[in-house]
């Protein structure tokens, strides 16, 4: 049996929340397992008396809850304290219903229907914009109404979603999902509203919308419709690009963002791919979500992993996997290098993760043997990147969930720099190339406009990848150490010496047989006559 909480934002609703409690129905409010809370937000009526007869009333046949912000949080911030509560009571889920009654309570039997099928979503929505213009008939202002749509479109565009609301207050989350987001960080303003739904998009939550009733009646709206606006959109373009890596916002900080294109013939993996022959000996240091593993693999490549994550997290079959931390047990990669010949080792954004990456350079170049010596790719940001200058300019260096100012990164490279760390470690640079800014985030993978752009963008980073490349990507193979050398010239000298003494011993032979018994016969045969 699921824990269910009724929830009920208050604010300034003395005459309006009995009536709103009297109309959840029987078998919710009833049942033993389920609660309704009630919180006020400061009002400056007689809210929270009212909601406490309310408590008194029900006491024996359900469990009201009543509390009281000595300082009004915010709607945001209401919501706030009802999902804690609803996560430290553990409760299953949690329905946000409003104490003017805006939202019929009625309805939230069918709220929990939709939980009871499978399999179950982890949010449900209410919206009043699913049946064309019923919103209207049920009281909706046109201005509203024509708002809404319009910032729900553009809304759905920025987020690549397709909500047919984005701005009604009826909800149901279920804790799990609760548990998943930082909603503790979002503004105590009415577009946490719109915040949270980004949350729940970035964890990928399943999401179910159904058609609720308007109703206007005679109560107060809060909402300065200009500034709400405003902030709704200026939350879904930070969250768009933080996604791109152009600036961070702890709230979309969620621990679970991946390399964002898969499929774009123009990624730095789908690069470095074409770039490692089939059936080659590959080293793969950084595998974790296996995206470069996959491709390897598919062109029949054998492909050894060194990652820090657990092997399931590489989520493909690898030849060999070395779960190995390259910041503390390096020195375990030596084993893997002496033991294995390999063509190619690639360096998938690893250098810049690492606070000495001339160490691992110095590594592989150390404990490879001078002959065959392996080709080495790797990729980096690139921050002489001209969106970066320009927002440099503009006061703007912003760490983010990926991209080039990934909170991760702790070495920063240019062109020149990325060139002049292999240079000094002893690699012989082949080849930088430009890898351009992933602009199929912003339209969508299957955008024909994104990938033409995107294209073009290609053209520019591989011509001038100094400014225009978002990442780069370098061939290098590393150079004999002097030890190594040392040793090929006491080996040639070895070999020089032994021919030499092969050459003297040869001609010594040819000298005793010039002096053969044969010889001497016809000497005294010459003398006798």
């Amino acid at each position: 049996m699921s824990k269910n909480l009724v929830f009920i934002v208050a604010y300034n609703h003395e005459s309006k929340i009995e009536k709103v409690v009297a109309r959840i129905p029987e078998e919710i409010i009833a049942n033993p397992d389920n609660e309704v809370l009630i919180i006020d937000d400061g009002s400056r009526d007689r809210t929270f008396f009212q909601s406490e007869s309310i408590r008194k009333k029900h006491r024996g046949k359900a469990k009201v809850t009543v509390l009281r912000n000595p300082v009004n949080q915010g709607y945001g911030g209401n919501q706030k304290l009802g999902y804690r509560y609803a996560i430290d009571h553990g409760f299953d889920r949690v329905f946000l219903i409003h104490g003017d009654g805006q939202y019929a309570p009625e309805l939230l039997t069918e709220f929990l229907a939709e939980y009871a099928k499978s399999p179950a979503p982890d949010a449900v929505f209410g919206t009043r914009m699913a049946g064309g213009f019923s919103a209207l008939k049920g009281g909706m202002p046109l201005y509203k109404f024509i708002g809404n749509k319009i910032l729900t479109t553009v809304q759905n565009k920025i987020l690549s979603s397709s909500f047919s609301e984005f701005h009604s207050g009826y909800r149901s989350y279920s804790t799990a999902l609760l548990r998943k987001i930082p909603f503790e960080v979002n503004s105590n303003d009415f577009h946490f509203d719109t915040e949270i739904i980004i949350q729940c998009l970035a964890v990928k939550a399943k999401i179910i919308e159904i058609p609720i009733p308007t109703f206007y009646g005679d109560e107060i709206c809060h909402v300065n419709g200009m500034q709400y606006a405003r902030n709704v959109i200026l939350a879904s373009l930070r969250y768009s690009l933080g996604q791109m890596g152009f600036l961070y916002d702890r709230k979309y900080d969620l621990k679970n963002q991946r390399y964002p294109r898969a499929n774009s013939p123009f990624s730095a993996h789908q690069r470095i791919a074409d770039k490692v022959p089939a059936f080659s000996r590959t080293l793969l240091i950084g595998c974790e979500g296996g995206l470069m593993a996959q491709r390897l693999v598919a062109k029949g490549c054998i492909v050894d992993g060194v990652d820090s994550v657990p092997l399931e997290e590489v989520q493909v079959a690898l030849h060999q996997y070395h779960r190995i931390n390259l910041a503390t047990e390096l020195e375990r990669l030596a084993d893997v290098l002496k033991n294995n010949s390999y063509d190619y080792i690639l360096l998938v954004d690893v250098l810049e993760r690492m606070v000495e990456p001339e160490r691992l350079l110095d590594f592989i170049r150390t404990e490879k043997a001078p002959r065959p010596r392996p080709t080495v790719i790797a990729s980096t940001s690139n921050v002489a990147f001209i969106v970066l200058r320009a927002m440099l300019a503009l006061g703007q260096f912003n760490y983010g969930v990926r991209g080039i100012l990934d909170r991760h990164h702790t070495r920063l490279f240019t062109k020149q720099s990325f060139v002049r760390i292999f240079e000094q470690c002893g690699f012989a640079v082949d080849e930088i190339s430009g890898v351009t800014l992933p602009l199929s985030i912003v339209f969508g993978e299957k955008s024909n406009v994104g990938m033409k752009l995107e294209a073009a963008a290609d053209f520019l980073a591989r011509n001038w990848p100094g400014a225009t490349a978002h990442q780069l990507i370098i061939s290098a193979k590393p150079l004999p150490t002097t030890n190594q050398l040392l040793e090929l010239s006491e080996g040639h000298s070895h070999d020089l010496r032994s021919h030499a003494q092969d050459l003297a011993e040869a001609d010594a032979d040819a000298d005793e047989t010039s002096e053969s018994p044969a010889s001497s016969d016809s000497d005294e045969s010459q003398v006798v006559h």
